[in-house]
């Protein structure tokens, strides 16, 4: 099976900057794309980046030019530089692995899509 675990969320003042890390762990032989969604309450979770493992990148309209998405193929991590946060940037934030291929034992290689359990990131004012 394959698992995300995401670090870095806290506690910061707006304007602070904060470093989201996500490594997926398994039997990985290739993970598509690797990105980050949000959801603050009430709210639909959105997408905020995401990254191809050729290393193009899509970026939402609200984390053009302050957040910035990369990746380590090697360590099956993706990362997320936020700076300039602003309280609207509150949320739960996930990090999400598309097509996943893995090795699955007595199954052989199999392909999936992986949530991680999510971290919460607040901005205060």
């Amino acid at each position: 099976q394959v698992q995300l675990v995401e670090s870095g969320g806290g506690l910061v003042q707006a304007g602070g900057s904060l470093r989201l890390s996500c490594a997926a762990s398994g039997r990985i032989f290739s993970i598509n794309a690797m990105g980050w969604y949000r959801q603050a309450p009430g709210k639909q979770r959105e997408l905020v980046a995401a990254i191809t493992s050729g290393g193009s990148t899509d970026y939402a309209d609200s984390a053009k030019g302050r957040f910035t998405i990369s990746r380590d193929n090697a360590k099956n991590t993706v990362y997320l530089q936020m700076n300039s946060l602003k309280p609207e940037d509150t949320a739960v934030y996930y990090c999400n692995a598309d097509d996943v291929l893995y090795y699955s034992g007595s199954y052989g290689s199999r392909r999936g899509d992986y949530w991680g359990q999510g971290t919460q990131v607040t901005v205060s004012s």
